[in-house]
């Protein structure tokens, strides 16, 4: 099983997918491999009675729905993978019914929050300086972690105000930052080369001077909204989420939005004009009720 497992990777490796969602195809075969040798059974006999137990033993161990599909979807694939090469006739999972995912709206700050948040960094320090212009940049331009991780210094233009943002696929697109992220991107700029002694591109370095990782950026978010007494579920997209709904909120279409976030599919987007429909009920509620 693992050399079908290893030979499964390298015709992932040849699609350019990144490397995350790679792991998870691979994590999750793995994981069933497990399952089945378990249950002293082979890939290739595998039937659909199968596929229903390993999801109920995900369901068993706590898994979100979001989890269970994307298991399925990785078995969907990897035993097409296995019909193309002739090792099964056909694939057990083809008409298992995927579970509906019920996404969750995402929780955003007010502007007043994002205020309180971004003004927590002691400008003191280097860290302080860092931490502030990558904040300051984050919600200015919506961007997604691993794009703001991923920026160099060929990818900011602060005399035209723009960043360019790269996604997993490498599908880039540009978006304009205001003069609050302008001004501390150039005061982070001043003090970068305290920071980067290994000569390196990437813009926004970790105090050992290498690439910072997601969870370094996640630490960051949850120091900063402890500082700063924000009582919500904040996670490392809230800014992203915030960005969109506060240009919304001030007149901003929704195309517009879509464009800036670099959504494909419109639907993702009018997730953000369903936050912004529940906030302004909550405000008409709260200044209206005699009891609110």
């Amino acid at each position: 099983m693992n050399g079908l497992l290893l030979a499964y990777t390298k015709e992932l490796e040849k699609k350019h997918m990144s490397k995350n969602t790679m792991d998870a195809y691979v994590r999750d075969i793995d994981k069933f491999f497990n399952f089945i040798k378990d249950r002293k059974e082979s890939v290739e006999k595998v039937e659909i009675i199968s596929i229903m137990a390993y999801v109920q033993y995900l369901q068993k161990a706590g898994k979100a729905v979001s989890s269970i599909v994307r298991n399925i979807v990785s078995l969907r694939n990897f035993y097409k993978y296995l019909m193309l090469k002739g090792i099964v006739n056909e694939n057990p999972i083809l008409y298992y019914q995927i579970p509906k995912i019920v996404h969750n709206v995402p929780e955003v700050l007010t502007i007043e929050e994002v205020d309180k948040l971004l003004s927590s960094p002691d400008l003191s320090t280097d860290k302080g300086i860092r931490d502030k212009a990558m904040l300051e940049v984050m919600y200015a331009a919506g961007m997604k972690v691993m794009e703001l991780l991923n920026l160099t210094l060929y990818d900011i233009n602060l005399k035209l105000s723009y960043v360019k943002c790269s996604n997993s696929k490498n599908n880039e697109r540009i978006v304009p930052i205001g003069s609050v992220a302008v001004k501390y991107l150039k005061k982070y700029l001043d003090i970068r080369p305290e920071l980067n002694v290994y000569n390196l591109d990437i813009l926004f370095l970790n105090l050992k001077g290498v690439k910072m990782s997601r969870q370094g950026f996640w630490k960051i978010i949850k120091y900063y909204a402890k500082e700063a007494k924000i009582d919500k579920n904040i996670n490392a997209f809230t800014l992203r989420h915030s960005f969109a709904v506060h240009l919304l909120q001030n007149g901003a279409d929704i195309k517009s939005v879509q464009e800036l976030l670099g959504h494909k599919d419109l639907s993702a987007t009018q997730i953000y004009s369903s936050v912004l429909k529940r906030n302004k009920i909550a405000e008409v509620y709260k200044k209206s009720h005699p009891r609110s």
